[in-house]
């Protein structure tokens, strides 16, 4: 097996909180992203997307558990790999044309000077941002695109996005979107995005990692887990009527009943199927928190799925 650009098997942070209360950010958390993916790592707020990041780039410790980032221990990857947090920090007090000079003073034979203006420039269609304005003059979405320009100029192998695009307006999120994975697929980087936008997640991503109370839920090839899927629909009856299949969903609507289902084997004639969108498959999971997980065959790392509750006595493997 080829190494992943991500591996984590048991993978925990627990921080403490007010009177010394504890929080699980994240528990029990094993999967496997590919290299060359482009996945989209989604979840409501809170479920522990910008913790899993932050661990992916070295700036977190795991409290148990197993992470690995391009076959080594994050720290020793930071080299090769860019992030991009939510709050986007950058020097105020350097130009435009300043802060790219230092990306590229810091990434010696490694800067990719024509993929970070092909970004200063808006993705080729939109304004252009002067050089010589100063980072604190910008508006929030013009020093996201200094931000991302920074971290595509460097050429990574690994591309990690926390809600890059938030602050962005739909047309710079679609040209920006665009430049972006142009300059992944020209170079094979694996990027890992998160994003509450499930329709631009939906057109460029091929890999899924749903994170939800702190674990992993779905994971895997965005193909293979809408195949494992179906939506059916039919009049009220009985969820036994499902048996064997597993039910993640069902909403009844008058007289009829709609159920997100994994089928096992054949269905009863008199239910009508869909394929489901990306989006009514996330939105039924996050609504049923009790449903199974499922990791397709490349999403399991090697190691196995881990204990899967937390228990501690594993090795953490970080900084």
């Amino acid at each position: 097996m080829t190494v992943a650009a991500i591996e984590a098997t048991g993978l925990g942070k627990r921080f403490a909180g007010v009177g010394r209360r504890e929080h699980w950010a994240l528990r029990g958390c094993s999967f496997r992203i590919p290299a060359g993916r482009v996945c989209a790592l989604v979840g409501p707020n809170g479920a522990g997307k910008s913790t899993l990041l932050a661990h992916a780039a070295g700036l977190l410790a795991p409290t148990e558990g197993i992470l690995r980032v391009l076959g080594a221990a994050p720290a020793d990857a930071r080299a090769h790999l860019a992030y991009v947090a939510q709050d986007k920090p950058l020097y105020p007090q350097l130009t435009v044309g300043e802060t790219l000079r230092m990306g590229r003073e810091l990434n010696p034979g490694r800067w990719d000077a024509a993929a970070a203006e092909r970004i200063i420039e808006g993705g080729g269609q939109g304004s252009a941002l002067d050089h010589g304005r100063r980072v604190r003059s910008l508006s929030g979405g013009q020093r996201t695109r200094v931000a991302l320009a920074l971290a595509l100029g460097k050429r990574p192998e690994l591309l990690l996005l926390d809600e890059p695009m938030a602050d962005l307006d739909p047309l710079a999120r679609h040209q920006l979107m665009g430049a972006l994975m142009a300059g992944a697929e020209e170079h094979g980087t694996t990027v890992v995005i998160s994003s509450h936008i499930l329709t631009e997640l939906a057109d460029a991503c091929d890999y899924l990692l749903l994170v939800d109370g702190g674990r992993v839920r779905l994971g895997g090839e965005v193909e293979d887990i809408l195949t494992a899927h179906l939506l059916v629909s039919g009049a009220a009856r009985d969820l036994d009527d499902l048996a064997p299949h597993t039910v993640v969903e069902s909403r009844t609507a008058g007289r009829g009943r709609t159920a997100l289902i994994r089928p096992d084997g054949p269905l009863d004639g008199t239910w009508q199927t869909a394929e489901p969108s990306l989006e009514e498959l996330l939105l039924a999971h996050l609504r049923s928190p009790g449903a199974p997980t499922l990791l397709t065959p490349s999403a399991e790392p090697p190691h196995g799925n881990g204990d899967g509750n937390g228990e501690r006595g594993r090795t953490a493997v970080a900084a």
